[in-house]
């Protein structure tokens, strides 16, 4: 069971839902400490007073606002829990809206809101089931870690899930890295069509979706504890620098997706002589009948 990170409640108007919330995502990256490479000692960071010139345990170490050179405000972790905001102490929901309406360059990480007690059952089944039949999310504000932030609210599997959302003006604008302006053909439009629909899924399902650095990564651990070679990097293909035919390079795309999939050529070609045979038998069966009718003789009366 995930850790509660935060304890509140969601405010719905007048309803109250009270929560924790708990982490959505885990972290599988394989994390590497500092060492002295000649003797392989730890190197550690250490933490100096300027005043003192010691070294500070954490338990003396407190949060600060630098307000000139010569001042600076002391903020206590108490202090930030207990700021005059609504959001302080609850997820406030101000408005629901189509989750296609939002950005999706403005959502960030996502965490489970888990229903606090018995006494929360009822109405967080009720936000549940609202969501759910309006196929809306809810945006809402609230305050963590010294800031206010803002999140949307959506329902995954009967489970609220709060995902964090960037600020309209933490969003860089884009238009100063587009490049100089092109043109493009028809064919080149279709044949990235045309690639698209031959690498569209129904899910996120396969090796291809797998964490292969990790993986990789641990072979490496591994290889240099037993102390074996080293894994040899898979060969790639190598275009040597050159700049490709954009309409040679998309048609190759499109034969390697489908190949991939087993949906090549000769396939294809399979499908589209079908109904040419059938065609064809249909003309041999017309010919036959027609033979026995016209060798028929006359029945006398």
């Amino acid at each position: 069971m995930p850790r509660t990170i935060w304890s509140g409640a969601i405010s719905f108007g007048l309803v109250t839902v009270p929560i924790n919330v708990v982490s959505a995502t885990e972290d599988h990256s394989i994390r590497f400490h500092q060492y002295h490479l000649e003797d392989m000692g730890r190197v550690r960071v250490r933490k100096y007073c300027e005043v003192e010139d010691r070294e500070v345990a954490n338990a003396e170490i407190g949060k600060g606002y630098q307000l000139t050179k010569e001042q600076v405000i002391p903020i206590s972790d108490e202090e930030l829990r207990d700021l005059p905001l609504p959001t302080a102490k609850a997820i406030e929901i101000e408005a629901f809206v189509p989750l296609e309406s939002i950005d999706p360059i403005r959502i960030s990480e996502g965490y489970y809101l888990q229903p606090s007690g018995q006494v929360a059952a009822k109405p967080y089944k009720l936000l549940v089931q609202a969501l759910g039949r309006s196929s809306k999310v809810a945006i809402a504000k609230y305050a963590w870690s010294g800031r206010e932030r803002l999140g949307v609210l959506r329902v995954k599997d009967d489970v609220i899930v709060l995902h964090a959302m960037r600020w309209p003006d933490e969003i860089r604008d884009p238009a100063e890295l587009l490049p100089e302006p092109v043109e493009l053909t028809e064919d080149e439009i279709d044949g990235a069509m045309a690639l698209m629909d031959s690498m569209t899924r129904d899910e996120l399902e396969g090796p291809e979706f797998q964490d292969t650095y990790t993986d990789a990564l641990a072979q490496i651990i591994e290889a240099k504890r037993d102390d074996r070679p080293l894994p040899k990097t898979p060969e790639t293909e190598e275009t040597g620098g050159k700049v490709l035919d954009l309409m040679s390079a998309l048609n190759e795309s499109v034969a390697k997706a489908q190949a991939a999939r087993g949906e090549g050529p000769a396939k294809k070609a399979a499908r589209k002589k079908q109904p040419a045979k059938k065609a064809a038998a249909k003309k041999t069966t017309r010919k036959a009948t027609a033979k026995k009718t016209s060798g028929r003789r006359p029945r006398s009366a």
